[in-house]
Order: C-alpha cells, then sequence, then structure tokens
C-alpha cells in the first residue's frame, strides 16, 4: 500500500510540473493527489507498522502492535493535525490577497509610477529591480510582480525591451520574497511552522537575497537592451485616486504589522493578519462611502450593488481561490507521506549518502550540497512542495541555519526558470513570454545571481 502512495504521489507530482503542457490547472492533480493518499493510508491503516508523530517529530512506538481503532483514532488526529497547520497558511494567505487587492482597488499601487522619472534604461532597471526587491518583502513577490509589470506596460511601449525588465523583476522579486516572512509563500511556511523567526531571518537571509538581486541587475545594466534611453509612453497618465497614496501606505503598514503582532503577542501570523485586514477594511468602507453590510445581503439586487460599492466584497471576490486550492491539496498530500514516515527515512538516506560539504564548521548536520540541489529544483519543480518535504525531513530547531539556507534556495531557485516561480508565471502569462527565450537570456543572470548569494550565506554564516 505504501508504494501505491508514492506512484500516486509521483504521478500528481509530474501532473503538477507538467501543468502547461497539460493544460489542467495544477490545483486539480493536487486535490486529487491529496484524497487519494489519505483514501489508501484509511483503508490500509493495518498494514502499516510505521507511523510519525509530527509534533514530537519522531516515529510513533509500537504502531504495529496496536489495534484497529487506535489507528484509525491516531489517523484521524494526524489528519486534524495537519489541516489545521495548513489552515493556518491559508487564512493568512487569504487575509494578505485581500488587503493587496482593497489597496489596487483605491488604485494605490499607480502611487509607485511616480519614482520613475528617468528616461535612462540602466536607471530604469536599477529602479524596477529595488521596487520589486521591496515590495515582495511586503506584500509577496507574486503580487510584487504583477504590479511591477502592470506599471511597466504603462511606461515601455517596446514589447521586445519589456521582456528584459520583466525578467530582471522576475528575479528582484523572487530575491526580495525570501527575507521576509510575508515576501513568498516557502518563507511563509517556515515561518508558520516555528521554523524561522522575523528578525533572524532578515539577519542571515537580508544580505544574500541583496547579492543574488543586485549582482545580475548589475551585469545586465552592461548588456545592450539597458543602454541609450527609452521612449516614455504618456498614455494613462491620469493622477492617482484620492485615497490611493492613503490606502497604498496603510496596506503596507498593516501587512509589516503582523510579523511585529506576532513576536509581542505570541499568536499565530494569521491572527494579526485578520486584525490586519479588519484595520484597512474600517478605513476602506469609510473612504468608499459604502453603506453596504457585508454581513447580511437581503436580495440579489443588494448583492449587485455591494460588489459596485463596498470595496471589502470586491476585493474578496477577486482572490485567487485556485492558488488557495492549490496549497491545501498540495500540502496535506505532502503530510500524507509524512505521516508514514517516508520523509523521515528519505532525509535519513539523504544526510548519510549527500557529501557533507562545508557543513563541519557551519554546525549542521545537512549537506550544503542537498539544499543547493533543492534551490535548483525548485526551478523544475514547485518549491511549494519541495519545502513542506523538508519539513517533515529535518528535525533541526527554530532558527537553525538549515531553515535559513532552505528559505534562500527555495526562493531564489526558481528564478533560473521561468515556471520555476509564482512570479515568473504570471509574469510568462502577462507578457507572452517563451520559455526558451527566457532560458537564453534570462536563466543564465538568475544562477549566477542564485550561486553568488549562495556564497554570500555561507560566508556570512560563520561570522553572524
Amino acid at each position: 500500500m505504501e508504494s501505491a502512495i508514492i506512484l500516486v504521489f509521483i504521478i500528481g507530482y509530474l501532473a503538477i510540473t507538467l501543468e502547461h503542457n497539460l493544460k489542467i490547472d495544477k490545483l486539480i492533480p493536487a486535490l486529487v493527489m491529496m484524497a487519494i493518499c489519505w483514501a489508501l493510508i484509511a483503508l490500509g491503516i493495518d498494514g502499516f507498522t510505521t507511523w510519525f508523530d509530527s509534533g514530537a517529530h519522531a516515529l510513533v512506538d509500537n504502531f504495529a502492535g496496536m489495534g484497529h481503532e487506535d489507528k484509525l483514532h491516531l489517523m484521524q488526529e494526524t489528519l486534524l493535525h495537519h489541516l489545521g497547520k495548513t489552515a493556518e497558511i491559508l487564512v493568512f494567505l487569504l487575509g494578505a490577497m485581500t488587503i493587496v487587492e482593497i489597496i489596487d482597488y483605491f488604485d494605490g499601487f499607480a502611487t509607485i509610477k511616480s519614482f520613475v522619472k528617468t528616461k535612462k534604461k540602466s536607471k530604469i532597471l536599477w529602479i524596477f529591480s529595488i521596487l520589486a526587491f521591496i515590495l515582495s518583502a511586503i506584500i509577496d513577490n507574486l503580487t510584487a510582480t504583477i504590479v511591477l509589470i502592470s506599471i511597466l506596460q504603462k511606461i515601455v511601449k517596446d514589447r521586445t525591451v519589456r521582456i528584459w525588465y520583466a525578467g530582471m523583476i522576475i528575479i528582484a522579486a523572487n530575491a526580495g520574497g525570501a527575507w521576509s516572512p510575508i515576501g513568498d509563500v516557502t518563507t511563509t511556511m517556515l515561518w508558520i511552522g516555528n521554523k524561522v523567526t522575523t528578525l533572524n531571518l532578515i539577519k542571515y537571509l537580508l544580505l544574500p537575497s541583496l547579492v543574488c538581486m543586485v549582482v545580475p541587475a548589475f551585469i545586465a545594466s552592461f548588456l545592450s537592451p539597458f543602454k541609450g534611453n527609452l521612449e516614455v509612453s504618456e498614455q494613462d497618465d491620469r493622477p492617482p485616486g484620492k485615497f490611493s497614496a492613503t490606502m497604498l501606505y496603510l496596506g503596507l503598514g498593516a501587512i509589516i504589522f503582523v510579523p511585529i503582532f506576532k513576536t509581542v503577542t505570541h499568536l499565530p501570523p494569521y491572527v494579526g493578519m485578520m486584525l490586519a485586514l479588519g484595520v484597512v477594511a474600517t478605513f476602506a468602507e469609510i473612504y468608499s462611502k459604502s453603506k453596504f453590510n457585508i454581513t447580511s445581503l437581503d436580495d440579489d439586487a443588494g448583492e449587485h450593488m455591494s460588489a459596485h460599492h463596498s470595496p471589502v466584497h470586491s476585493s474578496l471576490s477577486k482572490i485567487e481561490l485556485p492558488s488557495i486550492l492549490f496549497f491545501l491539496g498540495i500540502l496535506m498530500a505532502v503530510a500524507a507521506l509524512e505521516s508514514l514516515g517516508q520523509l523521515f527515512g528519505f532525509a535519513t538516506w539523504l544526510q548519510d549518502s549527500t557529501p557533507m560539504l562545508g557543513t563541519e564548521m557551519a554546525g549542521t548536520r545537512v549537506s550544503d550540497l542537498v539544499v543547493v540541489l533543492l534551490g535548483i529544483g525548485s526551478a523544475v519543480i514547485d518549491n511549494v512542495p519541495l519545502v513542506a518535504a523538508s519539513l517533515g525531513m529535518f528535525s533541526e530547531p527554530i532558527d537553525d541555519q538549515l531553515w535559513h539556507f532552505i528559505a534562500y534556495a527555495a526562493g531564489t531557485g526558481g528564478s533560473m526558470l521561468i515556471i520555476g516561480s509564482a512570479a515568473g508565471v504570471v509574469a510568462m502569462g502577462m507578457e507572452k513570454i517563451d520559455f526558451f527565450w527566457y532560458l537564453k537570456k534570462i536563466s543564465w543572470l538568475a544562477l549566477v545571481g542564485f550561486l553568488a548569494g549562495t556564497v554570500a550565506f555561507v560566508i556570512m554564516r560563520q561570522f553572524v
């Protein structure tokens, strides 16, 4: 039965990886894979000899000798435990997505366009790279990419030049998301999973992530697409709305407040995010002068009017639910393998068979090569399941340098292929960027940045 579960997981994983070839949204194989894996566990519960307790991060003693009812009870408790941990991540993401949509409702991101006051291509490259690096740390790399490419489309007329900027935005956004607990889904998973703390994550990863962004941008500034001046488009140059800047700074400030709230109260991050959403939503309703109450819909007409006059209701309707369901499916599927002890066993084999490069000085028992390969692998396969697997594979304590290295590698490694990160995929869709064009023009820059940041991390951890 264990072999059947692993086979289902591999097939589902391949379907996720080949999403663009199969023309099937990755949430579908993720949900099917999750359901079948847990169904097979329930049907074959008596045949399993080991069970992994994720709370204690150890195998359950004498699981094989337990009765049928005891095993079922343990399975249900484990399923509920993993659902709770997954729900923390999903509710957190829902809150963050809603705040971003509220900012967009008031055209808050148009304020950022005012930062671009030059026509020199190399300066515009640095402006967008720095904006992507900073914004992605606050509103996540996916949203930052969408916002900046939307602004780019209003500034740069020539698409052949614009896709070069889009490629550099992908690198910078993924680098910026790696050092912030709210900048990338994988980093958020490590943060909510109590593997890293906010201050130490920033301390260890800010410099390597900055190197990962600066090195490719510096090299690119000498390439021909970024030489000379740009014809700046004047179209759609209307001024931002009355509350655009206010809602931008309020929304970004509310999201930044979440890690502070967690540090002070020690409550799960989603609690702070819900508080932040409540505050932003209150001001949004006041500014829009909406009389609509989202908790009560009297009739269809009322519902129709709410979509036009309530910023909160409008923003909630734009949430990317497919992404939320994908995370649910993949995280719960990985939890199935973890519960059977498969990830624990694989981690032991990996640690025993891989050369321990530089680990004696670093004081960690997991090879640097394993983490580097994980980063490169995240460019080929989705980084969410890779990080989810690492949570079940390794038992290092909170803020161990392994977790920081994994956060960096998984967050920035996806830049090496355009399909390797959410930022890359959305840029590919918005600008119709060809996979092989990106591979030839941008991938080598992303690889150089990734390796430069890796070297910076390995050197820096000896002294910090």
